[in-house]
């Protein structure tokens, strides 16, 4: 598989990672990553990233692979069976404890303990981070996936003074967009995961403890009870409200009808944020805040970005794995990231008072530790953080059939998922 013996390979890593400052500092840092950001908010956040690298000395050298994750995965792949893995790549939920089966990791351990980072990262976020019990990815950012964007022209177009916060409320506000005018009161793409996280907000949003059992722990009657029918009929209605001919196209294809008051209601990411400024649109155009929820209480599907840290004998590499790793955890670089991207810093301690801040981070912010509290943070499924690639690709075929093929019935459509997913097992 590779031409790196392992055992070099853990006591090189081991031997940089303990070695005293001074012999470090004759180290330049040099750091080989790859990911799928190159354009728009994210491409902005990790050229930053690169240059706060830069201003510490280190050497930057950033391979970005635009597209899906399969072509970075793919890309990442290539180079692990070459013997030539990257210092770090983006990755994230289970794929991190699946990937580090296939090459040797940096046990980022003592890096971690000594930035106190464990005690200010949600459990569930920590866990998936730490294949085998130990740190072997960091988490760079959070999104809550069911994230609810109201256009303010829309609102004044329908004549409405009030968001949604169950998803009766909601539908009654699709209704009176509809009824305002508008063609399609819900803003979509056209993409499979733009597909997935609508069911995965539909359903958390009727019962997280029916998302966890069913898309998480993949509970055979879970797939098959009454609150994933619910979840599909409510999909049926947003697809009804959105435009079908988005094709595999991005959302961002339709922002300027949104912001322009012509589309109402957009279930998007915090990244939705990050890509509407960089777009020159200003937060006085739209409102955001949480997804709906018939329960009543908070309810976050979480989505994290992350870099994993792949074994390198060269003490250059070593050096700017360890300079990664500090930076990707300081809570300035963590605030720098999230202003731009429209994120949320995964360090629960970030101050979210000042300047360059959204209202709606902030809430995000409040939200995610509110849920914490109460066990309703859910994992997304649309974004591979409650499944491995292969179950995501499985169950996301049939909801986005779903949506497109407006003939299938809920009822068949959870037959269809349940056999998916055994299918996939």
């Amino acid at each position: 598989m590779s031409n790196i013996s392992r055992r070099a390979a853990m006591a090189g890593t081991a031997a940089a990672l303990a070695a005293p400052g001074a012999l470090r500092a004759q180290v330049k840092p040099r750091l080989t990553a790859i990911s799928q950001w190159s354009a728009g908010s994210d491409g902005a956040a990790i050229t930053a990233l690169g240059k706060k690298f830069e201003e510490r000395g280190g050497v930057w050298q950033h391979s970005p692979v635009p597209g899906f994750t399969t072509d970075m995965m793919n890309k990442l792949r290539a180079q692990i069976m070459a013997g030539d893995p990257p210092s770090c790549s983006q990755l994230k939920g289970p794929e991190i404890a699946a990937w580090s089966k296939i090459a040797p990791t940096v046990n980022l351990d003592a890096t971690v303990a000594a930035a106190g980072y464990e005690k200010v990262v949600a459990p569930d976020l920590a866990k998936l981070h730490k294949p085998g019990g130990k740190w072997a990815a960091l988490p760079l950012q959070v999104y809550r996936t069911n994230t609810l964007f109201v256009s303010k022209r829309a609102l004044d177009r329908a004549k409405a003074d009030k968001l949604p916060t169950t998803w009766a409320e909601f539908n009654a506000l699709a209704e009176k967009m509809k009824s305002a005018g508008m063609a399609y009161p819900v803003s979509n793409g056209g993409s499979r995961a733009d597909d997935g996280q609508k069911f995965e907000a539909c359903l958390a949003g009727i019962s997280p403890t029916a998302y966890r059992a069913a898309c998480m722990n993949l509970d055979e009657k879970a797939l098959k009870g009454p609150e994933m029918k619910a979840a599909f009929t409510q999909l049926r209605k947003l697809a009804d409200w959105m435009d079908p001919n988005t094709a595999a196209q991005s959302y961002a294809i339709h922002l300027p009808k949104f912001v322009a008051g012509e589309m109402g209601m957009m279930i998007q990411g915090g990244w939705a944020q990050g890509v509407l400024l960089n777009a020159g649109f200003k937060l006085d155009d739209f409102i955001i805040a949480p997804g709906p929820s018939d329960n009543a209480k908070p309810v976050f599907i979480l989505n994290a970005d992350a870099f994993i840290f792949w074994q390198r004998k060269e003490a250059d590499l070593q050096a700017g794995q360890k300079l990664m790793a500090e930076l990707v955890m300081d809570p300035a670089i963590q605030t720098m990231y999230s202003q731009i991207t429209g994120s949320i810093p995964v360090r629960t301690d970030v101050d979210l008072s000042g300047a360059g801040w959204s209202d709606g981070q902030r809430e995000a912010a409040r939200t995610l530790k509110e849920a914490v509290a109460i066990n309703q943070v859910v994992l997304s499924l649309a974004h591979n953080m409650a499944q491995e690639n292969g179950m995501t690709a499985a169950m996301i075929d049939v909801i986005t059939e779903y949506v497109k093929n407006r003939s299938i019935t809920p009822d068949q459509a959870v037959a269809r998922l349940s056999e998916a997913v055994e299918g996939a097992r």
